[in-house]
C-alpha cells in the first residue's frame, strides 16, 4: 500500500523539527562551552537524541558545525548582503556590508566558538574558509566598480585584501575586546572608506 501523502508530510515536518532542535542545541553549547567539549556525543546528550541520529542527519562534527553556522547566519541576517551589493553607490554598499558583518560577528556568542573550532578541526576550517572567500568576492565586486579596468587589477587586489582583513571576525574581536574597547563598526567603516579614498585618488590621478 502506498504511503499516504499527509503521512509523509507529517514525518517530514517532524524530522525538520528534530533537526532544528538539534542545531539550536548545538548553537547553545557553542555559546557556553569551550570548543574542545563540542562533539556529536555531547550535542546528542544535550538534545536528548542518539549519536546515530546526529550522524544520519549531519554526517560528522564538521557537518553539525556548518549547520550551526547557517543557523546563526540566518538569524544574523546575512541575507541583507545582496541588497548592499546592489547599492548604486559602491561606498554606501561597502558601509552597509561593514554594518552587516559587525552585526553578525557581535550578534551571537556562538560565533566565537565557531571560529575557535577552526583551530581544532581542519575540515571545518576549510569549510569556513570557503564562506570567507564569498565575503572576499563580494568586496571585490564593489571595489571593481570604483576602479574598473585591467590597469587597476593589482591595486584593486591590494585594496580587497585590506578590506577583507578589516571586515574579518579576528579584527572585530580585536577592536571590541582590545585595551581601547572601542566600537568596531565605526573604526572599520572609517578604515574601509580611507582605503577606497586612496584607490580613487590614484585612479583619478592617472586619468
Amino acid at each position: 500500500m502506498a504511503t499516504r501523502p499527509y503521512v509523509s508530510a507529517v514525518r517530514s515536518a517532524a524530522a525538520d523539527a528534530k533537526r532544528e532542535h538539534v542545531v539550536a542545541t548545538a548553537v547553545e553549547l557553542l555559546r557556553r562551552e569551550p570548543i574542545a567539549a563540542f562533539s556529536l556525543e555531547t550535542v546528542a546528550r544535550a538534545a536528548g537524541v542518539t549519536r546515530l541520529t546526529l550522524y544520519n542527519q549531519f554526517g560528522s562534527r564538521r557537518g553539525l558545525l556548518e549547520a550551526a553556522f547557517d543557523h546563526i547566519a540566518a538569524r544574523g541576517q546575512l541575507g541583507r548582503i545582496p541588497a548592499a551589493l546592489a547599492d548604486p553607490s559602491p561606498r554606501q554598499g561597502l558601509q552597509a556590508l561593514v554594518g552587516i558583518f559587525c552585526d553578525f560577528w557581535g550578534g551571537d556568542l556562538a560565533v566565537q566558538g565557531l571560529h575557535d573550532a577552526m583551530t581544532t578541526d581542519p575540515e571545518f576550517a576549510q569549510a569556513l574558509g570557503a564562506r570567507n572567500d564569498r565575503r572576499r568576492r563580494t568586496l571585490a565586486a564593489l571595489v571593481e566598480r570604483l576602479a574598473p579596468g585591467d590597469a587597476w587589477s593589482a591595486r584593486r587586489a591590494e585594496t580587497v585584501d585590506l578590506l577583507f582583513a578589516l571586515t574579518s571576525y579576528p579584527m572585530f574581536r580585536l577592536l571590541r575586546d582590545g585595551p581601547s574597547a572601542t566600537d568596531p563598526r565605526r573604526l572599520v567603516q572609517q578604515a574601509c572608506d580611507d582605503a577606497l579614498d586612496r584607490l580613487e585618488r590614484e585612479a583619478a590621478g592617472s586619468s
